[in-house]
């Protein structure tokens, strides 16, 4: 009878233990699981999707607009636009010119119809006026005709068109005049399918310089294009131009002139998640892979 109660007493201790053993295991997997678990920085402007080139409608000029910002925002050449539209050099523009993208003369706002949309790469909200199609010219003193249907269609959709990564040749490879524009990590390259990130991210430190990439001309400094922040856009030959994208602070304005490894803003993490510079070199108004052009580190 003793011998079956010290029996049952080693088999209740037993079994403590085996539960005891059983909390300690969960409770370190638990915690082993949870440190290996690290935190992930989330970047919204590398994740976001980038509008593809406009060839419908037009875009009402705000203030703050240039031509080269708009170009660079619809994904066109700058002297394209400004031949459809008939813009000469220097290519000035003012508040309330309509920039169009199909080649047709620009409509009166009285007799267009307005799709206002919010832009992935502006700030505020963008005005892209639509004529519809076959839509007469109306005299304010005589009143329309009555529709011949119960109700009219509605305007179409501005069209839109992807736009490839440009192919760079060879010999325009080649040629030097190109540095990297700020020191640090490589922690974004460019995707070739034209639909997420168009240039190269750099990670560094908040404040330190960024530099030209190559000598040209400011053509654009502000933070006007959703998802870039504050923005320096240079042009460095009717063909080339380049992006700064996320800085801080801007040190040059609209019309410097710059050389390469200039400082020209400070990084920051503006309309991002981290501290980073994104720099973009486009071709034509097409964007192309900087690593082609920079040099090897």
């Amino acid at each position: 009878m003793g011998h079956t109660i010290i029996r049952q007493r080693r088999d209740f201790s037993s079994f403590k233990l085996l539960v005891i053993a059983i909390a300690l295991g969960t409770l370190v997997s638990g915690c082993s699981s949870t440190s290996s678990n690290s935190a992930r920085v989330v970047d919204r402007n590398a994740a976001a999707p980038k509008r593809p080139a406009v060839t419908s409608g037009q875009y009402v000029v705000r203030p703050g607009d240039t031509l080269y910002s708009i170009a660079f925002r619809y994904g066109w050449d700058y002297k394209a636009l400004a031949a459809r539209n008939g813009i000469v050099s220097p290519y000035t523009i003012r508040p309330g010119q309509a920039i169009r993208f199909d080649g047709r003369s620009s409509a009166p706002a009285t007799t267009s119809t307005t799709v206002v949309s919010s832009s992935p790469s502006s700030s505020s909200k963008t005005t892209i006026i639509k004529r519809p199609v076959g839509a007469p010219a109306t005299n304010s003193s005589t009143p329309a005709p009555a529709p011949s249907t119960p109700s009219a269609s509605p305007a179409p959709a501005p069209v839109v068109t992807a736009t490839a990564p440009a192919q760079v040749p060879a010999t325009e490879r080649a040629v030097g005049g190109w540095a990297w524009p700020a020191n640090g990590v490589l922690i974004g390259k460019f995707a070739s399918n034209g639909s997420l990130n168009k240039g190269i991210d750099i990670a560094g430190d908040l404040g330190q310089p960024v530099f030209a990439a190559s000598d040209g001309s400011v053509v654009y400094a502000g933070s006007g294009l959703r998802g870039y922040g504050e923005l320096v856009i240079i042009k460095h030959s009717d063909t080339y131009v380049s992006a700064y994208g996320h800085n801080r602070r801007l040190l040059v304005r609209e019309g410097q002139q710059v050389k390469v490894g200039q400082t020209i803003a400070e990084m920051g993490s503006t309309g991002t998640d981290r501290v980073k510079l994104h720099f973009e070199i486009r071709r034509q108004g097409k964007p192309v892979d900087p690593l082609q052009f920079l040099p090897r580190r």
